[in-house]
């Protein structure tokens, strides 16, 4: 039998749309207090109502950019007392911006990539693990990819960024040992978000062929492996989570329909 979550407080980051805000529901519906950023507010406190309908137990929002360092550090430290004890992280806040070969792109990319899926994660890692190593309880979920098992062309720094992202969930397992802290990597395929039109740079068209004759995995499904993981039984820790749809069989092997 699983853990319930009700009461707990849960961190998500990149919470206002795609994956953040399916897995915000599904969190919501088995009560949990939602504490959610986005670098803005406004579609947050949009989807308070429909996330308080759903079940969630209270819902707290915050502008918060990760890659700023300082920032990250001040808004944890500076939540209120009832929000303080968070239970369960997901750090979810990431992109991918461009398709090309690695000697012709923008370095400018790298930099985004990097500082957001990389040092994003460890900014709001480090401020958040302390606390529940004190504690005794948590657990942190790692937004990974199926790109940071294999690599595909035009995306060398992005597969980088989550294969680092898979080495790091497997390091912090290593270093929590003798707490009951668990640390859950999870990595899908292709999910039909707003990603790939971000990658894009705002081109709905370019984006749309990613998904083309193929089912592709919804943020909903990814939302149910995240909410699977955080309610097993509290002494098993799910390492990781590789899923794609039945169209995938990793990053750069899939079925399209003619």
């Amino acid at each position: 039998m699983g853990i319930s979550i009700a009461g707990k407080i849960a961190f998500i980051t990149g919470a206002s749309a795609g994956i953040g805000k399916s897995t915000a529901l599904a969190l919501a519906a088995a009560g949990a207090k939602l504490l959610l950023c986005a670098r803005t507010t406004d579609a947050l406190d949009a989807m308070r109502d429909e996330l308080k309908a759903a079940g969630a137990a209270d819902v707290h929002t915050l502008a918060l950019d990760v890659t700023r360092r300082a920032d990250v550090a001040s808004a944890i430290a500076s939540l209120p007392a009832e929000w303080q004890s968070i239970e369960i992280l997901v750090n979810n806040a990431g992109l991918a911006r461009g398709l090309e070969k690695i000697y012709l792109d923008d370095i400018e990319n790298w930099e985004e990539m990097i500082d957001t899926n990389m040092k994003g994660l460890l900014y709001v890692t480090r401020a958040v693990l302390p606390g529940m190593v004190t504690r005794n309880a948590g657990h942190v979920i790692n937004l990974g990819s199926t790109a940071g098992w294999t690599a595909y062309a035009g995306g060398a720094v992005y597969c980088a960024t989550k294969a680092a992202e898979k080495i790091l969930s497997e390091g912090m397992r290593i270093d929590l040992l003798g707490t009951a802290v668990r640390v859950t990597s999870v990595d899908p395929g292709m999910v039909e978000t707003r990603f790939s039109e971000i990658r894009f740079g705002g081109d709905k068209e370019r984006a749309a062929k990613v998904y083309a004759n193929t089912t592709p995995l919804t943020p909903d499904d990814v939302a149910d492996a995240i909410l699977w993981a955080v309610t097993r039984p509290a002494h098993v820790n799910v390492s990781s989570v590789l899923l794609t749809s039945i169209d995938q069989a990793n990053a750069v092997t899939i079925h399209r329909r003619t």
